[in-house]
């Protein structure tokens, strides 16, 4: 069997969590949980699962490092920056499991993984994977130059054979504009092979929510997977007819916290995909995780509650 590869970028931070009285410590990012659920579920033989990101030199970030590889994510793309550290987030979770997240990450080593002194020798590395994935937040914390460094990485890749996976994950309030929002998810959508869309953050980027299909696929993204929460996802390959597969349903009562509920759909949708399988097998693969993961708090569950 040959080992494909597949590199994960973006950004993981400490994480606190907080129900009630009850504050947990713990780390995530939307990439890193799509990593480590990646990771989970699939066989390494098949597919290899690397982080790509920057960390500082301090025991939080060596003590990142030592989770990811107990949970076979490779850690040797990530560069350890100086005087740098990892950003920090705090979630707090409502009685009906939403969450409302608050973030310090400013000068987050993350956002210069792309400056680092072993940049280029990263990305000449990265240029042979396999695939590539990234999110919306992994483009918005780079600075101008970067995701131009960025965009000249992906098509590297995909010159050389390798599929690049976008997810569009949208947060307002780390881009200036919705304009240059608009723009730079448009340059990255040029380079994507696969694109999740959660259909509330294509309605607040683009609004016309009849049109994300046409005008994603109008990018050139050959295969879109549109995330509709606890409704049925839709996938749209070019060629095939559309695909609809239906959520799993839980009782609201089983519903504890949602944080990484897209993330592990992605995770779930690529460890099935990636290796060969169907699109509706990976569709219902992803819809399973998703609603497991959300039974448990915070952004990584325990490892022995994977479902099987």
């Amino acid at each position: 069997m040959t080992t494909k590869n597949i590199a994960v970028i973006g950004e993981c931070m400490i994480e606190l969590s907080q129900k009630g009285a009850d504050l947990n410590r713990g780390f995530g990012g939307d990439t890193l949980n799509t990593a480590v659920y990646v990771a989970r579920q699939v066989n390494t033989d098949a597919l290899g699962v690397h982080y790509v990101t920057a960390l500082g030199t301090d025991s939080f970030s060596t003590e990142m490092m030592t989770a990811w590889e107990k949970e076979k994510v490779g850690t040797s793309l990530i560069q350890r920056l100086d005087n740098k550290l990892p950003g920090l987030y705090f979630i707090e979770t409502d009685d009906t499991g939403e969450r409302t997240f608050y973030y310090w990450r400013n000068d987050a080593a993350a956002r210069f993984w792309l400056d680092g002194k072993d940049a280029d020798a990263i990305c000449a590395r990265l240029a042979t994977f396999d695939y590539l994935y990234l999110s919306g937040i992994s483009v918005a914390i780079l600075n101008p130059a970067s995701r131009q460094r960025l965009l000249t990485l992906l098509r590297a890749c995909r010159a050389n054979g390798g599929k690049v996976i976008f997810d569009n994950n949208y947060r307002p309030r780390l881009w200036q504009s919705k304009e240059e929002t608009q723009q730079a998810y448009s340059d990255i959508l040029a380079c994507t092979d696969i694109a999740f869309l959660t259909l509330d953050d294509e309605d607040m980027l683009w609004g016309e929510v009849d049109a994300v299909l046409a005008r994603t696929h109008g990018f050139g993204v050959s295969e879109v997977v549109i995330k509709r929460g606890a409704d049925s996802c839709l996938i749209s390959e070019n060629g095939q007819p559309l695909v609809d597969v239906p959520a799993v349903k839980l009782p609201k009562e089983r519903v504890v916290d949602t944080t990484a509920a897209g993330d592990s759909f992605s995770a779930g949708y690529l460890s099935v995909r990636l290796c060969g399988g169907s699109t509706e097998a990976a569709a219902k693969r992803g819809h399973l995780t998703a609603s497991t993961v959300i039974q448990y708090r915070g952004a990584i569950i325990p490892q022995d509650a994977m479902p099987a």
